[in-house]
């Protein structure tokens, strides 16, 4: 898989470091504990469907995803996160190693990770990551740049 990434970063004319760690990466707290950076800056990869059809969201690892601002981004009536095998369908990727790299499908990306100078995303399984300008990699797999935050999390913080 991490070849899978490298190959789709140079097509992209990123210029990534992927790398497979000792330690498991599948989660938010694994990759922040992994590299020592806070669970914003993990770039956690979802996949929802969107009225049938699959989409991808990057969002910072620091909070939980709305459905209801996906449902506008995606200009969709009805949105659920997909199963492991849709998922796998989808990206080519397991789940906990979902890299937005190399993906054909819809991409929506957390406008709250532009905040942070570098993140850190999943490199195609759960034990590779690559560090990355947020913007960078935004404009690069051609996302739609959008809050997905859950906005009731925000008002509670």
């Amino acid at each position: 898989m991490k070849d899978k990434v490298v190959k789709a970063a140079r097509e992209l004319g990123l210029k990534v470091d992927v790398k497979t760690l000792d330690q498991p990466t599948r989660t938010v707290g694994e990759a922040a504990r992994a590299v020592g950076c806070s669970e914003a800056q993990i770039a956690k990869t979802l996949v929802f469907v969107a009225d049938g059809d699959p989409v991808l969201v990057v969002a910072s690892g620091a909070h939980r995803v709305d459905t209801e601002a996906l449902c506008e981004i995606f200009d969709v009536a009805e949105i659920r996160q997909a199963t492991p095998d849709e998922v796998r369908v989808a990206t080519g990727y397991p789940v906990g190693g979902v890299s937005p790299l190399g993906c054909t499908i819809p991409i929506a990306f957390d406008e709250d990770l532009l905040q942070y100078d570098r993140i850190y995303v999943a490199g195609g399984d759960g034990n590779t990551l690559f560090e990355v300008a947020p913007g960078t990699l935004a404009d690069a797999i051609h996302a739609r740049v959008a809050r997905v935050a859950d906005r009731r999390e925000h008002a509670r913080a």
